[in-house]
């Protein structure tokens, strides 16, 4: 039989572009179906005013990088593009705790303490992970407060996908390859300019395209951006034994209507990131091409149960300056905060700040949010009046996101909501999460006082009870069969062969950091398992 290609992987963000790597100086021939569009360091947007070219919703024209999702439960803040969502990432690459791998779905399937540590130290080397050096005015006050708190010495310096150049060189200096012994593209040195998450035109952050992608390329992988996947059936009515039709189309706005091509392949990998690759999975399913895929999809979705709050500071106090995340500590041992920024300039995300208000969730924390909004405006104008607007959000407001490692998920089904039944979505079910964090809150509330500024918190807590996340994970997790979970501890779909899940869906517990390091390690160890292509 005659293949297009040995492996076809969807998506490239961090598990596809691993997949893609590996399989390629396995030998494979490999195709990488990327939906989003391919950035180059002159071609991203200056600020997320931009909102054409950095916001991702192709059905309205918007062909940026950057989308939303709001679900009942949660919204969702994630990447589309080639490079996946290390375009717009915060390049922290933490190692959870080593209990993470004795809790959830994938306990007990592999001797994970013993076998990820190895992976770890791969991923770190391929992503240029170092400690952060730029230490903004965001990461001293965070450390100030972290030591008025008891807590100074489990304050961090993040672990982070940045490039910094030679001590004491001028920032910004243009430097050969120095990862990859010169196979790698040119790089320059971080100027803190706080923009890591609206794309990194400095050419100073790791992102996959200048490093797992970028080899894959060289060993001749092929990329093909704003191609989307619709379809994954195996050949000849089997398991994927014989391999697979894949059926991809535009995603271009209106492109999808013109331009659809089959391709015939060995076999599959998905990562479409947990979103991504659950729904792919469920339409799959459900319209028969991809039957056996377990009643495990869409069960323990996870959030890293975040919260994002922040303090508004008059004048101009250059929140704006560093890396996106600079720095952090633990507030208590299931509690860590970080100081997030985004560049002076980029204030768009501003419209989903409001002001911290207490009370428990409910319908009722918007009566004392009200209130809170209506004392500050008469007792403190001067500063209440900016907290409702976005403008100069960035240089103003240090920004904290806060993770927990305690277990929580929601579930994911795909249906009709009652009052659209043309077509079906993705929707989430199951105990709501907890909108806020009452000690971070606290801590928010004590450092506004202490620096003269205002606590702030995402207004879909206060309005609508929901809290805001970048990190999903799950819903096709690991399990010991397809009673337990979607895939095998290698990342097998069960019920087929040849088919592979590699993203954030894989994961089987709350992390507690941001998961793009234990993504990237999992995938190693995934690829690992598959052996080098033979000759014919």
């Amino acid at each position: 039989m005659k293949y297009d290609f040995d492996y076809l992987i969807v998506g490239s963000g961090f598990g596809g572009s691993v997949s893609a790597l590996r399989l390629a100086e396995k030998g494979y021939s490999v195709g990488v179906m990327e939906m989003g569009c391919r950035w180059e360091t002159d071609t991203l947007p200056k600020t997320s005013w931009n909102i054409r070219r950095w916001m991702w919703k192709p059905w309205v024209g918007l062909r940026g990088f950057f989308n939303i999702r709001l679900f009942r439960h949660v919204m969702v803040l994630h990447g589309n593009a080639v490079g996946g969502g290390s375009i717009t990432y915060a390049n922290t690459l933490l190692v959870p705790k080593d209990s993470v791998w004795r809790d959830g779905s994938w306990s007990g399937l592999e001797d994970w303490e013993s076998v990820m540590p190895g992976h770890f130290n791969t991923a770190k080397r391929m992503l240029g992970v170092t400690e952060n050096r730029i230490m903004g005015p965001a990461d001293i006050l965070l450390k100030e407060a972290a030591e008025e708190c008891g807590r100074g010495d489990s304050f961090y310096r993040t672990q982070v996908g940045v490039f910094f150049g030679d001590e004491g060189e001028v920032q910004g200096k243009r430097y050969p390859d120095p990862y990859f012994d010169g196979q790698g593209p040119e790089r320059n040195s971080c100027i803190g300019c706080g923009g890591c998450m609206v794309g990194c035109r400095y050419n100073a952050k790791n992102s996959l395209d200048k490093n797992y992608l970028y080899l894959a390329e060289r060993r001749g992988a092929q990329v093909f951006e704003e191609t989307r996947v619709i379809n994954i059936k195996p050949l000849n009515g089997g398991e994927g034994e014989q391999g697979y039709e894949v059926t991809t189309q535009s995603s271009r706005l209106f492109g999808g209507l013109l331009r659809k091509r089959r391709w015939r392949v060995r076999g599959v990998v998905v990562s479409a990131s947990s979103l991504g690759t659950q729904e792919l999975l469920f339409k799959l399913r459900d319209k028969g091409s991809l039957p056996n895929i377990s009643d495990q999809l869409g069960r323990r979705v996870r959030t890293n149960a975040e919260s994002l709050i922040g303090v508004r500071l008059p004048g101009d106090p250059e929140m704006d300056k560093g890396i996106a995340i600079g720095s952090g500590f633990y507030l208590d041992e299931h509690t860590h905060i970080e100081a997030t920024r985004y560049p002076r300039g980029s204030d768009a995300i501003g419209f989903l700040l409001t002001a911290l208000a207490r009370g428990q969730p409910g319908y009722r924390r918007i009566f004392t949010w009200l209130r809170t909004l209506l004392k500050l405006l008469l007792t403190k104008p001067l500063l209440a009046a900016p907290l409702l607007l976005p403008f100069n959000m960035a240089r103003q407001t240090l920004i904290f996101l806060c993770m927990q490692t305690l277990e929580g998920h929601i579930d994911l089904r795909y249906q009709r909501r009652w009052y659209w039944p043309f077509s079906k979505t993705l929707q989430s079910f199951g105990p709501k999460i907890p909108t806020f964090i009452p000690q971070a809150n606290e801590f928010a509330f004590n450092m506004a006082r202490r620096i003269g500024g205002l606590a702030g918190s995402v207004i879909t807590e206060v309005l609508f009870d929901i809290p805001v996340t970048a990190h999903c994970m799950g819903g096709a997790a690991m399990g010991k069969t397809a009673e337990d979970g979607v895939i095998d501890s290698r990342g097998r779909v069960f019920g087929y062969q040849n088919l592979y899940v590699c993203d954030g869906a894989m994961l089987g517990a709350n992390l507690g950091v941001n998961p793009s390091l234990t993504i990237t390690a999992l995938s190693e160890h995934t690829m690992s398992h598959i052996p080098p292509k033979q000759a014919a």
